[in-house]
C-alpha cells in the first residue's frame, strides 16, 4: 500500500476523532440532512478548496467544480447541480469563483493542442473573443492573464443568470443572488468583482 494512500486514510480517522472530541453528535447531526445557504461553482484546481477558503463547515456549501469554473449551457452535470441547489435546497447565493493562475484560462490564451480538454477550452476562448480589444491592449502578459481570469468569471455569472433555472427562480420571487469572485493563490484573499446579480430578466 503506497504511503500517501495510507496517510490519507489515517488523516480521515484523525479528523473524525478531532470532530467528535469537540461535539460527540457532530456526524449524527450532519447525517440528518443539508441546508446550505450557497452554491459554489469553482475550478477543479486542488489549491482552491471551497469550504476552507471561506471558513465554512461541512453542510454549509454545495459545490460544483470544473476546469476554469465554467457555466456551459449544455453541461448537464452543472445544470443538475444548479437545479438541485436552487429548487430543492433553496440556496440564496450562488458564487462563481475563479482564481488567478488558472491553468484552463492560461491554456485558452494559447494555441497549443492539449487533448480532449481542447473542446472545453473552446468555451473559454469565446470569452477572449468577446473581450479581445481590452485584453489585446494589455501588453504585460501577467496583467492580461489576470484580467482574462476576471472577465471569464464575469461572463460565467452572466451565463448563469441566463439559465432557465435561475430565470424561473427569479420569476417566482425566489430569493437568489449571484456573485463573481476571484481567489488569489499567492495571497489567500478573495476579490469580489462586484458583479452581483439579484434579479435580471433576460
Amino acid at each position: 500500500m503506497p504511503e500517501f494512500y495510507k496517510k490519507i486514510i489515517e488523516n480521515n480517522k484523525k479528523w473524525v476523532e478531532d470532530k467528535l472530541k469537540i461535539n460527540p453528535n457532530y456526524f449524527a447531526k450532519l447525517a440528518e440532512g443539508q441546508q446550505p445557504p450557497l452554491l459554489w461553482i469553482g475550478c477543479s484546481d486542488s489549491r482552491v478548496p471551497a469550504n476552507e477558503i471561506i471558513g465554512a463547515e461541512p453542510g454549509e456549501v454545495f459545490v460544483h467544480r470544473n476546469i476554469a469554473n465554467m457555466v456551459v449551457h449544455s453541461d448537464m452535470n452543472m445544470l443538475s447541480v444548479l437545479d438541485y441547489a436552487v429548487n430543492a435546497l433553496k440556496v440564496e447565493h450562488v458564487i462563481v469563483c475563479g482564481h488567478y493562475g488558472c491553468g484552463g484560462v492560461k491554456a485558452a490564451m494559447g494555441n497549443d493542442s492539449i487533448g480532449v480538454i481542447d473542446n472545453w477550452i473552446r468555451h473559454i476562448k469565446d470569452v477572449y473573443r468577446f473581450h479581445h480589444d481590452e485584453l489585446d491592449a494589455i501588453k504585460d502578459e501577467t496583467l492580461r492573464f489576470n484580467r482574462f481570469v476576471e472577465l471569464n468569471v464575469k461572463e460565467q455569472v452572466i451565463d448563469l443568470a441566463k439559465t432557465s433555472i435561475v430565470q424561473s427562480a427569479w420569476k417566482n420571487g425566489q430569493k437568489l443572488s449571484i456573485h463573481g469572485w476571484v481567489y488569489g493563490l499567492n495571497s489567500g484573499y478573495i476579490t469580489d468583482l462586484e458583479v452581483n446579480l439579484v434579479v435580471i430578466r433576460i
